[in-house]
């Protein structure tokens, strides 16, 4: 049965499975969630271990992670500023997909 845009979306609203693959679902967020579940990173770290990935995508994708309560962002306030990212409380709980997504590309692909 063929279904219209609206009706895919209200299922994949109703799915548990599709909200979360919804907001960590690209390369470029779960390879921020996986630096940052080592231990808090500055912007500079990321962008570094991110390389090839534009500033502008990985802030946007931390501001993403942020509105959706995965990532903190704290302000130092020392010369020169510093700012540093971690993961919140939800964003830790994903360290177990992560870890068997790995899993599974090391074993499989």
């Amino acid at each position: 049965m063929l279904r219209t845009k609206s009706q895919v979306k209200e299922i994949c609203n109703e799915c548990p499975l599709a909200k979360t693959a919804n907001i960590i679902g690209d390369t470029f967020t779960l390879l921020i969630i996986r630096d940052l579940l080592t231990k808090s990173k500055r912007f500079g770290e990321l962008e570094k271990s991110l390389s090839g990935v534009s500033s502008r995508t990985i802030t946007k994708k931390l501001l993403y992670l942020e509105e959706k309560g995965l990532v903190n962002r704290k302000e130092f306030s020392e010369k020169p500023p510093r700012v540093e990212y971690s993961l919140t409380k939800n964003g830790k709980a994903l360290s177990k997909i992560i870890e068997s997504m790995r899993g599974y590309g090391s074993k499989y692909l």
